[in-house]
């Protein structure tokens, strides 16, 4: 089964250390990114998703407090902190700033890994929860469909769709159970010049959706008026 995979960022100017912390946590569903000064941090993070940071403290060009300072103004990811022994200010500010944990050098990599893990399972908890309740998520006991990640299970795989079958499967489980008439969907889903677009792009869309979904009585056609997702 496929699945999406967490991206880890290691902000660390020691090249040996990174590069064997990157080693030690790649795994099937992580991986792992390397930066080794905060500017190349500040121009990694807004082109990449990041669901957890590693943070040295001393970097060669700033502080990570004051770069994690700045993270939080617009990010809740995960943040543990890599500390020297003797810098116990360093942690006390940097849990202050939002930093979720810290862990001082020299440590063991299984404390690592399991802190790492630990931080990972809870964040995908709590985003899991923020979508399912502003209806970003979508599931049933074969379908799973994740609008914000753009994640589309069927029976536990991945299923690749098309913008225009994204759109047209949000707007059809979104209303689940009620019939749904094409020109709502034409115009929902060709926002531009839908007057344009012939009828038959809506029927080919449904056709190529129930067959990736294998939701052939999923997605019921109401003869001469739409289609409804029939509720399970």
């Amino acid at each position: 089964m496929q699945s999406k995979k967490y991206q880890l960022l290691i902000i660390e100017d020691d090249r040996t250390l990174a590069e064997g912390l990157q080693c030690a946590l790649t795994m099937d569903d992580r991986q792992v990114h390397l930066c080794e000064n905060l500017r190349k941090a500040k121009e990694y993070l807004p082109k990449e998703t990041v669901d957890l940071i590693l943070l040295d403290v001393n970097l060669p060009d700033g502080n990570g407090v004051d770069f994690l300072e700045n993270v939080r103004k617009t990010s809740d990811v995960p943040v543990i902190l890599l500390t020297a022994n003797d810098l116990e200010m360093d942690i006390v500010n940097g849990l202050e700033q939002g930093a979720n944990d810290y862990i001082t050098k020299p440590f063991s990599l299984a404390v690592l890994r399991a802190r790492v893990h630990a931080q990972l399972r809870s964040y995908a908890g709590a985003r899991n929860h923020a979508n399912e309740a502003a209806g970003q998520i979508w599931t049933s006991d074969r379908y799973r469909f994740d609008f914000t990640q753009m994640l589309y299970q069927v029976d536990g795989e991945v299923v690749e769709l098309s913008k225009t079958e994204q759109k047209l499967l949000s707007i059809l489980v979104q209303n689940a159970g009620q019939t749904v008439p094409r020109e709502m969907l034409l115009e929902r889903i060709w926002t531009d010049g839908a007057e344009y677009v012939d009828e038959n792009a809506l029927s080919v869309a449904v056709k190529r959706l129930r067959d990736k979904l294998h939701a052939k009585e999923q997605i019921r056609t109401v003869y001469g008026i739409g289609y409804v997702w029939e509720k399970v």
